[in-house]
């Protein structure tokens, strides 16, 4: 089996290992060629040499103007015969901007599968992400094997922009629940508690959760390097209130985690795990 990858981030790097892991022949492109020395994958010389040479390519980028830009931008995707490819995208989107993108390469003969994850760089590297996906259903057949390398669920509601928008609904429990998490645990050592003991409390009451239990250790140890910056949840979560006010809808916690979120900026930490939040709150 072989196949494309684009956009070598902390996420992307990991679904890119797990995929060669699997036996996948993988050629590679990213922005900065030095993160993709270490894969032992061929590289590409732009996106557009990189299509040229495959059927099915993943991409993994920071938002809908990176993918764009890969898309239709100069050595772009679509600057060659797209005539039966198959992308599957894996970036966190814009629901509006997905739509677009299904177009493009409709026009362009190929299949766009948008396809969000839920999980970080422990599930990616253990082909146990949940993977949503969105798209023609033929193309989805096709695609399948290769996602089943990544993804240990996989929900597929074909409409196009369904998957992108559930994607957005659960990040808006994602970030809620880290930044709550985060504020419970600066409460109880403001309260005497030690830190270990609120994380155990926390852990079998009201706090137990995947998101606990994920970012436990790094909350314990206060290692903040990224598996998902607070940068991306902040990104999502802005997306998020354009879909509320494209539903004529509040959004009430979503947007309060948005600008807690927002609050790393200023204080140098937004490219760190979105568990730093855990500062912020320590902090007041």
């Amino acid at each position: 089996m072989k196949a494309g990858f684009i956009g070598l981030g902390h996420l992307g790097k990991s679904v890119a290992k797990r995929l060669i892991s699997e036996g996948i022949e993988l050629m590679v492109w990213n922005r900065t060629r030095e993160k993709a020395s270490d894969l032992g994958a061929l590289i590409a010389d732009s996106p557009a040499a990189l299509v040229s040479q495959v059927e099915i390519l993943f991409m993994n980028l920071f938002d809908s103007a990176a993918v764009e830009a890969v898309l239709a931008g100069k050595d772009g995707i679509l600057k060659v015969d797209c005539t039966g490819k198959i992308i599957i995208d894996t970036t966190t989107n814009h629901f509006e901007l997905v739509a677009y993108f299904h177009e493009l390469l409709r026009k362009h003969g190929g299949f766009y599968l948008e396809s969000p994850v839920l999980g970080s760089v422990v599930p990616a590297s253990q082909g146990a992400l949940t993977v949503l996906v969105s798209g023609e259903k033929n193309a989805f057949d096709k695609a399948l094997p290769y996602i089943e390398k990544i993804g240990k669920n996989i929900f597929f509601l074909e409409k196009p922009a369904l998957a992108t928008k559930m994607k957005l609904i659960n990040n808006l429990a994602l970030g809620s629940f880290m930044a709550t998490i985060a504020e419970a645990l600066a409460f109880g050592e403001s309260a005497g508690i030690n830190k270990s003991k609120v994380l155990d409390i926390l852990g079998t009451g009201a706090g137990n959760s995947m998101v606990l239990n994920a970012k436990r250790e790094k909350l314990l140890q206060e290692d903040f390097s990224t598996h998902f910056s607070s940068a991306l949840i902040y990104k999502d979560l802005h997306y998020l209130q354009d879909l509320a006010r494209a539903l004529k809808r509040p959004l009430f916690t979503g947007s309060t985690a948005k600008e807690l979120f927002g609050m790393t900026f200023s204080k140098g930490m937004d490219s760190l795990d979105f568990s730093g939040i855990y500062k912020i709150m320590k902090g007041f």
